[in-house]
């Protein structure tokens, strides 16, 4: 069971770092991820039902910015692999993927509360000239962590079983979960407000707007104001923008 769970570990930092230092190859989806699992213990079969039932519950769990939905990725690599090692159906498997899918959520916020310290270190060391220790904590710190937070729990699930990771999540107080919970809406609601301070002008503040306000009085989702928005931008292209490009050019035909 050692070598296995170290298999299924080393897997888990493969899955998280996907996005992180990879690029994205998708092996963090609950497909790709439970497929690995099931080529590792040898049924490929059985990994692949696992990870389409769980791909169906991660297709409404859509992580923005900050936000941390929980983890079905971490979910999927414990469920899928207790379900070829107990020979449980898929179905079972949710029962195991749903807690600890939560409580990867959990440590995925605690992470990145812990992170967001490491923006002051890399200010200091880059005042004092010090770049190889600003690169150090993106390249070896940052993803030390996160690795850490799959290979461990990951681990630790497989080796001493799924009985202790859900005693460890029924524990948890409820002030602690309710704080996680609180600091998980304050954080996508700070990252989007780090990407407006770069991105929005005065132009294009009324267009933000409009769309915050349908979305809050209307009832349409962020798709349909999507939609909106491409109609919305090519009526304007077609409209107002494309008149200006055209008395440019008639300007510049003039002169000549």
């Amino acid at each position: 069971m050692l070598y296995k769970a170290l298999i299924l570990g080393i897997i888990g930092i493969i899955v998280v770092l996907d996005s992180r230092f990879f690029g994205r190859l998708n092996v963090e989806q609950p497909l790709i991820a439970s497929t690995l699992v099931g080529i590792a213990l040898g049924d490929v079969t059985k990994g692949l039902m696992v990870g389409a039932t769980l791909e169906l519950i991660s297709l409404g769990l859509v992580n923005v910015g900050a936000a941390a939905p929980p983890d079905m990725a971490m979910g999927s690599i414990i469920a899928s692999a207790f379900a070829i090692l107990s020979g449980a159906s898929a179905q079972t498997a949710l029962t195991i993927a749903i807690p600890i899918a939560v409580l990867g959520q959990m440590l995925g916020i605690v992470i990145r509360m812990g992170m967001s310290s490491f923006n002051v270190m890399a200010n200091k060391y880059i005042d004092e000239g010090k770049f190889k220790s600003a690169t150090n904590l993106h390249i070896i710190w940052g993803m030390g962590l996160y690795a850490l937070s799959y290979f461990i729990p990951i681990f630790v699930a497989i080796y001493f079983g799924t009985n202790l990771v859900k005693e460890i999540v029924s524990i948890i107080p409820t002030w602690l979960t309710s704080g996680l919970t609180v600091a998980s809406a304050v954080l996508p609601a700070y990252g989007f407000a780090l990407l407006l301070s770069t991105m929005i002008t005065k132009k294009m503040a009324p267009y933000f707007f409009i769309g915050f306000l349908i979305t809050a009085y209307a009832n349409i989702s962020v798709t349909g104001i999507a939609l909106f928005a491409i109609l919305i931008a090519i009526l304007l292209d077609q409209i107002i923008y494309k008149d200006k490009s055209s008395s440019k050019d008639d300007d510049s035909l003039d002169s000549l």
